[in-house]
């Protein structure tokens, strides 16, 4: 047993520190890395976005791309099929930077190999597979699901210029990608077209790029330039056409007439009238619009709607319709042929007299002074060569009396018989007088005069002398007979004569008209000019 004194004395130990053993090195790093990384993906992943596609041609998840300006900003992560299996929907994750660019109005669709509009695209998918084409909108709202356009957008929304809405009765040979023309340049294009709710029309939407758009003001005209437009009329052959381009697929055309070209421009979406030729489109917009009647007996073969109406060679309307009519009182059939006149084309505008408006306040008045002078409706040949009629206003001061119809609806104009109905009542007038020539009796008569004679030379050899008084009265008595169908005041030598006379004068005047043709063989084409006054 110790003493006390032999108690050991206490040493102080210092406390140990703690120390990560080097085998946690490693994990600890590592854990770091990861956590790290997985803040980057974090923070460096982009928007997903839903796309519907009626058909899921080209996409494949994990393969197709989405661009934009031939930049790849996204991937298609799957493709299935709607709820209802009517689309197909298509996610996909864009980077961060896209996520600005997915408002209300942004665009997608699937650009493939196509030919639409004289125009070739997507050729470089034949190797490389489709992509998703991406096109940004301009609103503020942002968006995630979109509907995908099943054709690719003409024009991006970036590019300068005006889009303008056209109302047109039927398509014609249209289509998306259609080009249209000013001043046979190429200046825009058709976007899209579509059937009015009624049914009763056609809208077209066109895209005029800029410079060109400040073109396009309130009077500006529109029309189908698609094709070749040949026009035979009555003014000769015409063929117009913009390019080779719009023989081929079609296009539309626009001019602004010299007078407005200094108009105000015209704001986007402004809705214009489609034309059908560019004729129509230029034609001046009558204010005053006048609706008559005219009846006409003879044969309207070659008359069509759209014919001229015209004054001593100015065109002062056209033929709007032509109709049939059977007259229950006189149990005649005539043919109405409805016109529209322009009262303003008779108005004065040479020099600084003054311009548009009507000739006189009256119109009923007026119309009736003309009548009662002898204004009337006749129908004229155009051409020879196509036969093709128009309406003839003029002076006829022999024509029979007659007067405006204001009970009529529209009013009815008095007509005469055009030149050749006139020409061919004469020949018939001159074959019934023939006609009625006693053809038969004057072959009696010189039958019986023919016996006589005969007679008389056989009495010569047999009886001369008791036979030749029998003979000589039998020759008096015919020649008694022709003396007296023969006389100046009976009736068949007035026939006669006068029969003579309408041939005579039918002779001259096919003798003059061969004269005329001899000078003038380009009268069968263009027919005859009006005299110059």
């Amino acid at each position: 047993m110790s003493t006390p004194d032999e108690t050991p004395d206490a040493e102080v130990v210092p406390k140990k520190r703690w120390r990560i053993p080097w085998v946690w090195v490693v994990p600890a790093v590592a854990v770091a890395v990861g956590v790290w990384l997985a803040v980057q993906a974090v923070l460096a992943e982009g928007p997903t976005v839903t796309i519907s596609f009626k058909s899921g041609e080209g996409l494949e998840a994990g393969k197709t791309k989405i661009k934009f300006k031939d930049v790849d900003i996204g991937l298609v992560k799957t493709v299935a099929l709607s709820k209802d299996y009517k689309r197909v929907i298509a996610t996909a994750e864009l980077t961060r930077d896209a996520t600005n660019m997915l408002v209300d109005d942004t665009r997608f669709w699937v650009v493939r190999p196509r030919v639409a509009g004289g125009s070739v695209s997507g050729i470089g998918t034949l190797l490389s597979g489709a992509y998703i084409g991406m096109d940004i909108g301009h609103t503020k709202e942002t968006r995630r699901d979109y509907t995908g356009l099943e054709t690719p957008p003409v024009f991006a929304s970036d590019v300068p210029g005006r889009r303008f809405v056209l109302k047109a009765v039927d398509l014609g040979s249209v289509d998306v990608g259609a080009p249209v023309y000013f001043r046979r340049l190429q200046v825009g294009q058709v976007t899209s077209f579509e059937l009015d709710k009624d049914g009763a029309g056609v809208t077209l939407h066109v895209f005029i790029n800029a410079p060109y758009d400040r073109y396009v003001n309130a009077d500006s005209r529109f029309w189908q330039a698609g094709g070749i437009d040949v026009t035979l009329g009555t003014d000769g052959l015409k063929v117009n056409t913009q390019s080779l381009v719009s023989i081929l697929i079609g296009g539309l055309a626009f001019e602004t007439p010299a007078v407005s070209l200094s108009w105000a421009e015209a704001p986007p979406d402004t809705t214009f009238k489609l034309f059908s030729t560019r004729a129509d489109a230029l034609r001046v917009q009558e204010r005053i619009v006048e609706t008559y009647m005219f009846s006409f007996q003879g044969s309207v073969r070659g008359l069509a709607v759209g014919a001229p109406v015209e004054f001593r060679g100015i065109q002062i309307g056209e033929v709007s319709a032509i109709y049939t009519r059977f007259d229950q009182a006189t149990k005649q059939i005539s043919i109405p042929v409805e016109v529209k006149l322009y009262p303003e084309r008779f108005t004065s505008r040479f020099a600084n007299e003054p311009k548009g408006g009507r000739v006189a306040s009256d119109p009923r008045a007026l119309a009736d002074f003309l009548v009662s002078r002898g204004l009337r409706a006749q129908l004229r040949t155009g051409s020879l060569l196509t036969g093709q009629l128009y309406v003839s206003l003029d002076f006829f001061p022999n024509a029979k009396k007659a007067s405006m119809d204001w009970n009529s609806v529209p009013p009815e104009m008095p007509t005469t018989p055009s030149g050749l109905d006139s020409l061919q009542d004469s020949v018939n007038r001159i074959m019934t007088r023939i006609d009625k020539l006693p053809i038969e009796e004057l072959t009696a008569s010189a039958r019986q005069t023919l016996n006589s004679t005969t007679a008389l030379m056989q009495g010569l050899n047999t009886q001369v002398v008791p036979q030749a008084a029998t003979t000589l009265a039998a020759a008096r008595a015919a020649l008694d007979a022709a003396h007296s169908t023969l006389m100046p005041d009976s009736g068949l030598q007035q026939d006669t004569a006068e029969a003579i006379r309408e041939l005579t004068r039918t002779a001259v005047s096919f003798r003059s008209l061969a004269d005329y043709l001899q000078q003038h063989p380009e009268a069968l084409l263009r027919g005859k000019p009006e005299d110059k006054k």
